[in-house]
C-alpha cells in the first residue's frame, strides 16, 4: 500500500501534489488544512484520510476529528497534528499511545520534516514538514512510503515543492 503524507497546507494546494501523489492508494493529510477546498480536491483526487489542526476552523473541524487511529495492512498508526518532539509528547499524545499503542505517530504543526524512531515509547515519529506557503520553513515538503503486508514502512521518500515563496 503506497502513502502520500502532506501536511501544513493552510489553504495552498500546489499542483505538484497531484503528481507526486498520483501512485499512492491513500492520501494522509496530518493537519492546518486550511480551507475545505484543500480537503476536497485531495479526496477527490484518492482516498484520503485527515485530521484538523490549529490553524482550521469549525468548517473543516466538522469534517475531520481531532485525530485517528487506523490500521493498514496490520500497521497501527495514529494520526494527529500537534503530537510535541519524540520523547516530550504533549499529554494528549502521551494518552493515546498508551490507549492505542501505535507504531507509527503521524503529525504536522512543526512544518520541519522529522523521522525519528522513539525507543522509549516504541513508535516512529514521522513529519513530512509543510506543504503549504505559509510559515517560517524554506522549502515546501511531503512525504511518500509503502507499507508492506507485515505493516512495515519501506521506500520512503522525502519531496520537495520548491521554495515556500514560489508558487
Amino acid at each position: 500500500m503506497r502513502i502520500g503524507l502532506i501536511s501544513d497546507t493552510h489553504s495552498y494546494l500546489c499542483e505538484k501534489v497531484f503528481f507526486h501523489f498520483k501512485d499512492v492508494d491513500e492520501i494522509w493529510h496530518a493537519g492546518d488544512v486550511g480551507n475545505v477546498e484543500v480537503w476536497d480536491k485531495l479526496s477527490e483526487f484518492k482516498p484520503s484520510v485527515g485530521v484538523y489542526g490549529n490553524i482550521d476552523d469549525q468548517t473543516i473541524r466538522s469534517i475531520l476529528p481531532e485525530y485517528q487511529f487506523i490500521i493498514r495492512n496490520t500497521a497501527r498508526i495514529l494520526i494527529i497534528h500537534i503530537a510535541g518532539a519524540p520523547e516530550k509528547y504533549n499529554t494528549r499524545v502521551n494518552q493515546l499511545i498508551k490507549e492505542y499503542q501505535p507504531q507509527y505517530l503521524i503529525c504536522g504543526h512543526s512544518h520541519i520534516i522529522k523521522i525519528v524512531n522513539d525507543r522509549v515509547k516504541k513508535v516512529l515519529y514521522i513529519n513530512p514538514g509543510a506543504a503549504g506557503v505559509h510559515g517560517f520553513h524554506h522549502i515546501r515538503t511531503l512525504l511518500r512510503f509503502t507499507i508492506s503486508e507485515n505493516g512495515q514502512l519501506t521506500d520512503m521518500q522525502a519531496i520537495e515543492l520548491g521554495k515556500r515563496g514560489s508558487v
